[in-house]
């Protein structure tokens, strides 16, 4: 199988259990990370990996999220690493996304921003526009104050929706027309099964 790798906290987990399946079971896989973060974890596993111009498709991606909703419309980018994941998620067959309890919400936008990749030279322009889309869009940076950089060499800007995200998709197209703006952490119609990861170490699997 050809498995995409997502990124963050819950992941590093998914990477060590893979890792303890390829030594004690033989597991046949092939890796393809999302962030340069995952590819070395990965590597250090000893987690095959492949990138995409040896793959056409993917046969399952895992990945987490930082918020998700009854329609498995998802918030993601809290780890920088949007673009990566969409591309992979969007040649993935089949898309898992692994959360706590706390990340699944009524309405997106209401418990975490909204990260959105841009073009630095753009950045002035896209703030002013997503501004006048109703959200309060801030640089992220990093603790010496600089700017936050993707692996892509991008910034991001986190933009809160005061009263939450009612048309995910919607919100989606409209930042998409923006120039400068290279993708959303908005991930509608990619995802098919939810692992929630419940209090008392229980899981409830949840499925469209």
């Amino acid at each position: 199988m050809t498995v995409g790798l997502g990124t963050g906290s819950t992941v590093y987990f998914t990477l060590v259990r893979l890792a303890e399946r390829i030594e004690s079971e033989g597991l046949s896989i092939r890796g393809v990370p999302t962030s340069e973060d995952t590819a070395e974890k990965a590597r250090a596993f000893g987690i095959p990996l492949a990138s995409l111009d040896e793959v056409e498709a993917i046969d399952l991606t895992i990945d987490g999220a930082d918020e998700i909703d009854a329609q498995f419309c998802l918030t993601k980018g809290g780890g920088g690493a949007l673009l990566r994941e969409k591309v992979v998620a969007y040649i993935s067959k089949r898309e898992a996304i692994v959360v706590g309890r706390d990340k699944v919400v009524e309405r997106l936008g209401t418990t975490f921003r909204l990260p959105v990749e841009v073009i630095p030279f753009a950045r002035p322009m896209v703030v002013r526009a997503i501004t006048a889309l109703g959200a309060d869009p801030q640089l992220r940076t990093e603790d010496s104050g600089e700017p936050y950089h993707t692996d892509n060499g991008n910034e991001i800007l986190d933009c809160v929706f005061p009263d939450g995200i009612s048309d995910p998709a919607a919100l989606e197209a409209d930042l998409d027309r923006i120039p400068g703006v290279v993708e959303s952490g908005l991930f509608v119609g990619l995802a098919q099964i939810c692992f929630v990861g419940e209090e008392d170490g229980s899981c409830t699997v949840l499925e469209l």
